[in-house]
């Protein structure tokens, strides 16, 4: 994780109305994604992650780039949880709250036994991981790995109080407007 751990040093933090807001390629595509390190986050998911599923479910929109690529890799199907909705049967709402923003979200794809991988760029609240995963069971399916790339250890998660352990690549602090790299994946 070479790449990734050092792309935390340029990585600037914006406010977002006390919110401290990583600016990241891997979450944002700002500054520009380099395939070189999309490519060693690709190989640490796939080392990481429980690849025994029938389908990767990753939130709309930061988590797409990612999970396309390990879909790409490890020939699996990708569902997207949408911020809109397109009213197909078996539709499920899921209302998320982040540490800057409210909406709705939208699962499609997911049926009862299903085994999927959660696969998301950044875990902070863990706000919008906990509304799919609670989604997800409700649906019926069974969540056999929850991976993110980046996981912000300074922030209380709503993870914390979940059954389903979650698995970084990379943990961070943010300390006074930069970004201290905690522990990074082996």
């Amino acid at each position: 994780m070479d790449r990734l751990v050092a792309s935390m040093d340029a990585a600037p933090i914006v406010d977002r109305d006390g919110y401290d807001y990583l600016v990241h390629p891997i979450s944002n595509c700002v500054p520009m994604l380099d395939p070189a390190l999309l490519r060693e986050v690709v190989v640490g998911v796939v080392r990481t992650a429980d690849l025994d599923v029938d389908k990767i479910v990753t939130p709309e929109a930061m988590g797409i780039h990612i999970s396309t690529a390990v879909s790409l890799f490890a020939d699996l199907p990708l569902v997207v949880v949408r911020k809109r909705a397109y009213g197909l049967p078996g539709e499920v709402g899921i209302h998320q709250e982040t540490g800057y923003a409210e909406s709705e979200m939208y699962l499609n794809d997911v049926d009862p036994g299903d085994r999927v991988l959660v696969l998301d760029d950044l875990l902070s609240t863990g706000n919008t991981l906990q509304a799919i995963t609670a989604a997800l069971q409700d649906v019926g399916a069974t969540i056999a790995d929850v991976v993110v790339v980046i996981r912000k250890v300074d922030t209380a998660s709503a993870m914390a109080d979940e059954d389903v352990p979650v698995h970084s690549l990379v943990d961070i602090r943010i300390e006074d407007g930069s970004v201290t790299v905690v522990s990074p994946c082996p």
